[in-house]
């Protein structure tokens, strides 16, 4: 591994916003730090190591709502779907 000389913690802004929704989310309370870990541990280990640190969060963060019913993964599809077509505006 090699270290940038003064690393920011985020390297763009959607990495700062998915550190702290996942955060946030863990303050409903179905789930603790061990589950959270846990949960990126589960991604697919190709598309592991094809991904982001950040985005290892997103992912263990979806997969989490989804198996706590909190959203369903047609819920969080639409919404990428959304985004998307507004980034394209």
């Amino acid at each position: 591994i090699v270290r940038e000389a003064d690393e920011p913690v985020f390297h763009a802004e959607w990495e700062r916003r998915a550190f702290a929704i996942t955060m946030a989310a863990g303050f409903l309370g179905e789930w603790n730090i061990d589950m959270s870990r846990h949960a990126r541990e589960l991604m697919p280990p190709a598309a592991y190591l094809a991904s982001s640190y950040y985005e290892h969060w997103l992912w263990g963060l979806e997969h989490l709502l989804v198996e706590k019913g909190l959203l369903t993964r047609e819920e969080i599809e639409a919404r990428v779907a959304e985004l998307r077509r507004g980034a394209t505006r």
